[in-house]
Formats: structure tokens, C-alpha cells, sequence
């Protein structure tokens, strides 16, 4: 391996993951967060169930797997951060300098995902405390939507909880790798699925457990549409945190002697397990309740709560679910902040607890804007001039300026790069696979994610 120093870092003092399982425990914990828990459970209700969850496997498998050992290759070839990574790679291969910007919007969507990130996060944490202080109990739909109203018309109780929440990621990051990512992911998510499973369990004694279970693996091709599709392809990208900067972060501390594909592979294949069991977690209840499936961004905010409103021990439940739901949201923002705090970690000058005091406290900044969006400055919309972002507010903008364009261009960009400009000499010797299994894997890199990818992004833009 011809290395070649990045071009303006400091020498920094670099560790690695102490064994596979860590490196797989912190993909994971980055790829299961709230898009597993809260937003695949509703996506698959408003898309028919059964047929789009066969979709959206394929989805992984022809996208989300091939992309993610691209990134994680990258990052352990460079041994950087992202962005210097991908400045070593470019070098070696005698190519562009600019292909580090295209490095640097990752990071950049890493930065602002966070800032919006930890505001829902700190959602999820007021309702730890809303559900084990029992008042959610026997309270009326009405009274359930309007206490989620409620906190997010109160800009100082939001201020605290996302406060709280970026808080404790920055924690565990100040710490580094060693005992602060590491020991965190190895605590949370087993403690993660511990909590998933108590919760399918209990679903199971609800009696709508068959129907649950034939609602996500029954398929019925009838209900699947053309958009369900493209949703299932955006999703499947989107939930493994590929075209961030993330996956190149953790891989930049995987050790040589690991399997990138493997490692790539079970954690996608885990956070695909944590969807579907969160599914058959919420499923069972929403069918027992007689609510519906389908009901869209509020099935955790106000139709589940609903039900933990009007079921037996609800208070225990619900207060195990949202703990679930914070744990999830907790180890994907660590991941968030790592590459930001890893490139800064690099400028000379910087150590790791000022890097991440900067990049935390500037994401904890950019967050207010989303706080005041949901209530003060509701009414502000920034770019209402352009029919596309009518009505859109600040909280809005940041979300679809990530969704839309920077995560989908970020993902194609390492596809096209690792594809199409890296030495397959070079490839085949970071990934070393069988033949058949390396010839599969770069002809789907080639000529399948990336137009997968492209359709996904031209989908989101009109």
C-alpha cells in the first residue's frame, strides 16, 4: 500500500476498533436509528406492507451493501477522515484534488443532519419522562396530540431536551475511540435489542400478532406502487447512513486483517432485523388498538402513545419503547459527529475535546433555527419564492437539502469513484474476495448503484 500523507493534518495518534464485533456493533448503531423505529414502521404501513419490505430487501442488497463497503474501503485505505481519505486515495491514483469536496459534502450533510437530528432526539428523550411519569395514561387522542403539540410549541422545553441530547454525544465522542465510542456501542446496543425484544414479546400476547406478521411479510404486489418503489430504493440507501462521511470515519479504524465485506454485510443485515422487529413491535399494537398503520410521521409521537395510553402496564411500555427509541437515536448522532470531530481532530492545533466542543457546539447552533421553525418562526419561509420550497421552514429546508440532495450525490459519488477511477488491483487487494464474489460485487458498484442512485435523486427533485 503506497500511503501518501494527507496534505495539511497534524500527526495525530490514530487507534483502531479492538476486534470485529466493536467495528460491527458501531456501523450498526449508526445504521439503526430513528429511520429504523420511526420511519420505516410508517413508510411500510403507507406502502402496503408485505411487497414493499420484499422491495426494499432487494434494495439493500443491490445498493446499500456494494456502497457501503466502498465507503468503508475507502476510509480504511486512507486512514482518515473522510475528507483526507479521500485526498490520499485521489493522489494515489493521480487524480482531481476536487474529489475532496465532493468528501466534504458528506461531512457537511453529517453536520447539518445533526443539528435537526438531535432536536428530534431530544423529542424521543422528553417522552422517557412523559411515559414513566404515567401521563400518557387514559388520555383521549385529542389529549395526545395536543401534548406533542404542546412541546413543540414550547421552544424553551425543546431548547432543554436538545440540549440534553447533544450533550451526551458530544460525551461519548470527547472521549474517543477507545472509551468513548467503542464502550458506549458495546452497552447500547445490546441494550437496544434487549429493549426490542421485550416489546415484540409483549406485542405478542396483544392477539394481532399473525396479523402483524402477515401485514410485513405477505406480500400483495396490488398495493405496491411506482412511488412505493422509489421509496423503498431511497430508504434502503438512506437507513445504512451511506454518503455521509460515516461509514469511511469508522472504516478509517478497521484493521487490515478484518473482512470488509463481511463486517459490510452483517451490519446490514442487522439493521434490516432491528426494521422489521421494530415493525413487529408497533404493528401489533397499532392493529390491536384499532389504529392505522399507515397514519405517517406521527405513528410514535401520537398513535402509539395512544395506545400506551389505553393498554394494560402502558406506562412501562411506553416508557421502554421511547428509551428504545433514544438509544437508537443516540449511537446514529455519535456517528454523526465522529467524522466532523475526526477532520477537525486532524488540523494541527486541534485535540480530540475541542474538536469536538467545536463541531457539537456548532451543530447545538444551527439546531436553534430548527427549534424556532416549530413554533416562533413558523411562519418564516426562507425560499417560499421557488415554488418547489413554498411552505417549506427552516426545519424543512435542512431536511430535504440532506434526503434530497447532499446523502444521494454523496452516495453516488463513491460509487462512481471506487468504481469507476480506483485501480480494481487496488480494490481487489483491500476487499480480497473470491473472484466470482469481487467481479459481482464491482459490476454492481459500476452499473447498478449508481443508477439506482441517480433515480433516487432525480425522484426526490421533482
Amino acid at each position: 500500500m503506497d500511503d501518501v500523507p494527507a496534505v495539511g493534518t497534524s500527526t495525530v495518534k490514530r487507534g483502531f476498533w479492538s476486534s470485529r464485533m466493536a467495528f460491527i456493533l458501531a456501523a450498526t448503531g449508526s445504521a439503526v436509528g430513528l429511520g429504523n423505529i420511526w420511519k420505516f414502521p410508517y413508510i411500510t404501513g403507507e406502502n402496503g406492507g408485505g411487497a414493499f419490505v420484499l422491495v426494499y430487501l432487494l434494495c439493500i442488497a443491490i445498493i446499500g451493501i456494494p456502497i457501503m463497503m466502498a465507503e468503508v474501503l475507502i476510509g480504511r485505505r486512507g486512514g482518515h477522515s473522510p475528507i483526507n481519505s479521500m485526498r490520499t486515495l485521489a493522489r494515489n491514483a493521480k487524480l482531481t484534488p476536487r474529489w475532496v469536496w465532493l468528501a466534504g459534502m458528506g461531512v457537511f450533510a453529517s453536520f447539518v443532519i445533526l443539528s435537526f437530528y438531535s432536536v428530534i432526539g431530544g423529542w424521543a428523550t422528553s417522552y422517557v419522562l412523559t411515559a414513566a411519569s404515567g401521563q400518557l395514561s387514559g388520555q383521549s387522542a385529542d389529549a395526545i396530540g395536543a401534548m406533542f403539540s404542546g412541546l413543540l410549541g414550547d421552544p424553551v422545553r425543546l431548547l432543554i431536551w436538545h440540549s440534553l441530547f447533544m450533550g451526551l454525544t458530544m460525551l461519548v465522542v470527547a472521549r474517543g475511540l477507545r472509551g468513548g465510542l467503542e464502550r458506549s456501542v458495546t452497552i447500547l446496543m445490546p441494550a437496544l435489542f434487549i429493549l426490542l425484544l421485550i416489546m415484540v414479546g409483549y406485542a405478542s400476547t396483544t392477539g394481532h400478532f399473525g396479523e402483524a406478521a402477515r401485514f410485513l411479510f405477505q406480500p400483495d404486489f396490488s398495493r405496491l406502487t411506482t412511488q412505493g418503489v422509489l421509496i423503498a430504493l431511497g430508504h434502503a440507501f438512506f437507513t445504512l447512513s451511506l454518503g455521509i462521511g460515516v461509514m469511511m470515519a469508522y472504516g478509517s479504524y478497521l484493521q487490515q486483517d478484518i473482512s470488509i465485506a463481511r463486517t459490510s454485510v452483517t451490519v446490514s443485515v442487522l439493521d434490516t432485523v432491528v426494521a422489521l422487529l421494530a415493525g413487529m413491535a408497533i404493528f401489533p399494537i397499532v392493529f390491536a388498538n384499532g389504529l392505522e398503520p399507515g397514519s405517517g410521521p406521527g405513528l410514535i409521537f401520537q398513535t402509539l402513545p395512544l395506545a400506551f395510553a389505553q393498554m394494560p402496564w402502558g406506562s412501562v411500555f411506553g416508557t421502554v419503547f421511547f428509551v428504545l427509541l433514544v438509544f437508537a437515536a443516540w449511537t446514529s448522532a455519535i456517528s454523526l459527529l465522529e467524522p466532523i470531530v475526526e477532520w477537525l481532530e486532524e488540523l494541527d492545533g486541534m485535540n480530540r475535546v475541542t474538536s469536538t466542543l467545536l463541531a457539537g457546539g456548532l451543530c447545538w447552533l444551527l439546531g436553534i433555527a430548527s427549534i424556532l421553525s416549530l413554533n416562533a418562526w413558523s411562519g418564516f419561509t426562507p425560499l417560499a419564492m421557488f415554488p418547489l420550497f413554498e411552505g417549506k421552514t427552516i426545519f424543512d429546508l435542512l431536511d430535504y437539502l440532506t434526503a434530497n440532495v447532499l446523502l444521494p450525490l454523496g452516495g453516488l459519488t463513491v460509487a462512481v469513484f471506487a468504481g469507476w477511477f480506483l485501480k480494481r488491483a487496488m480494490l481487489e487487494e483491500e476487499l480480497a474476495l473470491p473472484q466470482p464474489w469481487f467481479g459481482l460485487w464491482y459490476s454492481v458498484l459500476r452499473y447498478i448503484s449508481p443508477v439506482a442512485v441517480a433515480i433516487v435523486f432525480v425522484y426526490n427533485l421533482v
